[in-house]
C-alpha cells in the first residue's frame, strides 16, 4: 500500500445503454487491469439492477473474474445493496473471496441506490436504511462474534448462524459503509468502528458538510466504544484530464452528455442533480462547482487539495469510472493522473526531485572542476 493518499476508482459502471452489454463489461476489467499496472490502490464496483447503464448485476462476481486478471490492486463492493440479500449470504460471499483473492477484498454495503431497483423487489424505500442497519448488524455479528448468531428480524432469520468459513484476513476483511446525501453512512461507520465511501463528497450538499458530518461519525464512535480513523475515509470525484484543458473538454464530449441525462432523466437518484442542459454549460458546471475536473493536472490536484481542506483529510480519492470520453482518452487520463497527480500526494518523487535539486545547485561548479580536468589532461597530452 501507497504512503500518504491512496488512490482508486469507484465503479458504477455508466454505460450508454444501446451499446453491447458484453464488450462494456470487458471494458470495465480492462480498465482495472490499466489502473492495476498504473499502481492504483483500490477499485469499487457496484451493484444495480435497472435502468440501463449501470449493469453489473453482482460485484462479487465481478471481483472474482477481475481479481483473476490483476496482480495487486484491492477489490471491493461498492456496494452491495443489503436490504436485496440475506445477510448471511452477503457475509459468506465476501468471506469466500476473501480466501479467493487472498486478502485482497472489501465489503462496501448500503441501502441500495436506484429506486427502481427496490420497487421491482417490493422493497419500500423508507425501509432501505434500517434494512441497511440490521443487516450490517447481523454481518459484523458474524465476522466478529465467537458464538454462533441468532436473529429474528422482520425480513431475516438467523438460528445459531456461523461462517462456514473463518475469514482469510484476521480478524476480518474491510468493511465499509456508503454515505450519499443523509448522514446515516457517516452514522453507521463511527457505530460499527468501520470505513466510509463518501459517494456524494464533491456534490454541493455532501462538500460543504465533509467536516461536520466526520464529526458525527467521531460522535457515534464515542458513543458506541469504537474507534475510526480518517485514513478510513474515501471520498469520490470526478476526474477527465488531457495534456491541455482544451483536449480534455474535447474529448468528454463523447459521453458527458448520456451522463448528466441518465441522472436528470432516467435514474430516480436525487441525490445527484446535476446543473446544465447544453453541453457548454454542464462542461462549466463541473468545473465551477467543484463537482468535478475536466482540465489539467493541475485542476485534478487542486480539486483534492479542496476536498482536503473541506474534509479536514482523509486516506483514499475514488475517480468516478465513467465514460465521458472515449477508451484511448479515458486511459490516457488514467495515466496521466498516475504519472503526474499521484506522486504529489504519495510522495514517491520527493527523492527524485531532491536529487534534481541538489544537482541542478552543484552543476556550475563541477562542470567547472570537470572543464579544469579536461583542460589539464589535453595540456599535458599536448607536451608530450
Amino acid at each position: 500500500m501507497h504512503a500518504g493518499l491512496r488512490f482508486g476508482i469507484f465503479m458504477a459502471p455508466q454505460h450508454k445503454p444501446e451499446g453491447n452489454p458484453t464488450l462494456a463489461l470487458q471494458r470495465d476489467l480492462a480498465l482495472i487491469q490499466h489502473i492495476d499496472a498504473l499502481g492504483f490502490d483500490e477499485a469499487w464496483i457496484g451493484e444495480h439492477h435497472s435502468a440501463g447503464s449501470e449493469i453489473i448485476a453482482s460485484p462479487e462476481v465481478f471481483i472474482a473474474a477481475a481479481a483473476e486478471r490483476t496482480q495487486r490492486i484491492r477489490l471491493g463492493t461498492g456496494v452491495v445493496s443489503v436490504p436485496y440479500h440475506h445477510p448471511y449470504m452477503i457475509a459468506e460471499r465476501l468471506t469466500l473471496l476473501d480466501h479467493l483473492t487472498r486478502g485482497r477484498v472489501m465489503l462496501g454495503v448500503g441501502p441500495g441506490a436506484l429506486p427502481t431497483d427496490a420497487w421491482m423487489l417490493g422493497i419500500d424505500p423508507v425501509l432501505q436504511r434500517e434494512r441497511l442497519q440490521e443487516g450490517l448488524d447481523a454481518i459484523l455479528a458474524l465476522l466478529r462474534s465467537e458464538e454462533p448468531v441468532t436473529i429474528n428480524s422482520e425480513w431475516f432469520t438467523m438460528r445459531e448462524a456461523a461462517l462456514h468459513l473463518r475469514p482469510y484476513t484476521d480478524p476480518h476483511f474491510e468493511v465499509a459503509v456508503a454515505a450519499v446525501a443523509s448522514p446515516t453512512g457517516w452514522s453507521l461507520a463511527g457505530r460499527y468502528g468501520i470505513g466510509l465511501l463518501g459517494v456524494a463528497a464533491t456534490t454541493e450538499a455532501g462538500f460543504e458538510t465533509l467536516a461536520t458530518n466526520w464529526e458525527i461519525t467521531e460522535a457515534q464512535a464515542r458513543e458506541h466504544s469504537t474507534s475510526v480513523d480518517r485514513r478510513d475515509l474515501r471520498l469520490v470525484g470526478i476526474v477527465h484530464i488531457a495534456e491541455t484543458k482544451a483536449q480534455a473538454i474535447k474529448d468528454v464530449r463523447f459521453g458527458l452528455d448520456h451522463y448528466v441525462d441518465y441522472f436528470q432523466q432516467t435514474a430516480a437518484f436525487p441525490q445527484l442533480g446535476f446543473a446544465g442542459s447544453t453541453f457548454e454549460e454542464r462542461v462549466e458546471y463541473v468545473n465551477e462547482s467543484g463537482f468535478g475536473t475536466v482540465g489539467t493536472v493541475e485542476d485534478a490536484v487542486e480539486q483534492i487539495r479542496r476536498l482536503e481542506e473541506a474534509s479536514g483529510g482523509f486516506g483514499c480519492f475514488l475517480l468516478v469510472a465513467h465514460e465521458w470520453a472515449n477508451l484511448e482518452a479515458t486511459n490516457r487520463s488514467y495515466e496521466l493522473f498516475a504519472r503526474y497527480v499521484m506522486p504529489q500526494f504519495q510522495g514517491s518523487n520527493r527523492e527524485t526531485l531532491a536529487s534534481e535539486a541538489r544537482a541542478r545547485e552543484l552543476r556550475q561548479p563541477l562542470f567547472d572542476r570537470h572543464q579544469q580536468a579536461l583542460d589539464e589532461a589535453s595540456a599535458r597530452h599536448a607536451r608530450h
